[in-house]
């Protein structure tokens, strides 16, 4: 017989079911383990779950800086962000507009653009890296977030400083962001609301940082040459060049409560004087008793006091121009 006349090998047979003749799983090749039936459904189970892993977010659960109890975030949302032990958390921009304007409705106002690193300064990193990473972390351009909108049916510009964007330090943009937000209350003839947040001038602007204290008082002046109503509200933590400037300059001094309000940290104050301070110095509290803040006010409140006090002083302006 020749290679041509060789009948081809036969096909191996097809693995099925068990029948009478041949059990399950005969036909499988020797040494390879036996699927169980969990392994069948997991590409199913898989495809079941990954959505819901989607959907739910990393910070499920913060923890109270106070007490160190877990919190769940959803119930923080209604609350505000304020912990059931009072703690008052840190917010960005837009929480902060969402929470003062009536139904959070406002209009965003773009601040002047201004160069980004004038000193060509480096430390660790070249300053331009910092301020992508910030901008990449918060969604802002800067320190500084301008919105208008109603308060209590009364009209206002409200300037945020965002802590979380280089600690809200007091740069080249900031202090254009503050002017801007000037003007814009001078043009639309409202009030201007600003809530403080800073760690002091951005060092890596040098001189040119701490002159924006001095074009912010001007700024300031503008709005009170006009009869205009500033309105500073205080929140955690305000210290530094910003303390020095225009966060002491308010026609009416809020501040939320247990914000850290100074100049000088406590610790280096205690350095230089050699005492013990007391307790609660420089709290919002403290500085409430001491006739530095107005007003302590819990930020649920936080909106309805400003409305008032603009009511106020709104109104009273408008009897003085019609006397």
């Amino acid at each position: 017989m020749t290679a041509r006349d060789t009948p081809p090998p036969p096909e191996p047979p097809e693995s099925g079911p068990a029948t009478e003749d041949k059990p399950a799983g005969a036909d499988r090749p020797a040494g390879r383990p036996k699927a169980s039936w969990l392994s069948r459904l997991r590409p199913g189970l898989k495809k079941q779950a990954a959505p819901r892993a989607q959907e739910t977010p990393d910070n499920l659960w913060l923890k109270d800086p106070e007490t160190g109890e877990m919190l769940y975030r959803p119930d923080l949302e209604a609350a505000l962000w304020v912990t059931p032990s009072g703690h008052h958390l840190r917010l960005t921009p837009e929480q902060r507009f969402a929470f003062t304007f009536d139904d959070g409705a406002h209009e965003r106002i773009k601040a002047p653009s201004t160069r980004d690193d004038p000193l060509g300064f480096r430390d660790q990193k070249p300053y331009p890296e910092r301020l992508k990473a910030a901008r990449a972390a918060t969604g802002e351009v800067d320190a500084m977030s301008i919105a208008y909108g109603r308060i209590k049916g009364r009209p206002a510009v409200v300037l945020v400083q965002n802590f979380g964007f280089l600690g809200g330090s007091l740069g080249q943009a900031a202090g254009q962001g503050f002017i801007a937000a000037a003007r814009e209350a001078i043009k639309r003839d409202c009030p201007l609301v600003v809530f403080t947040a800073s760690g002091g001038a951005r060092m890596q602007e040098g001189t040119l940082s701490l002159m924006q204290m001095a074009r912010a008082t001007l700024a300031v002046q503008e709005l009170k040459a006009k009869g205009l109503p500033y309105l500073v509200v205080l929140t955690d933590p305000t210290t530094g060049g910003v303390t020095a400037s225009y966060a002491m300059l308010g026609d009416v001094q809020f501040a939320e409560p247990g914000a850290l309000i100074a100049f000088t940290g406590p610790r280096v104050i205690e350095q230089t004087i050699r005492e013990t301070l007391p307790a609660g110095f420089q709290r919002a509290e403290y500085l409430e008793d001491k006739g530095v803040v107005d007003q302590v006010v819990p930020r649920g409140a936080l909106a309805g006091a400003l409305g008032t006090v603009i009511g106020i002083l709104m109104d009273g302006r408008a009897r003085v121009r019609a006397a």
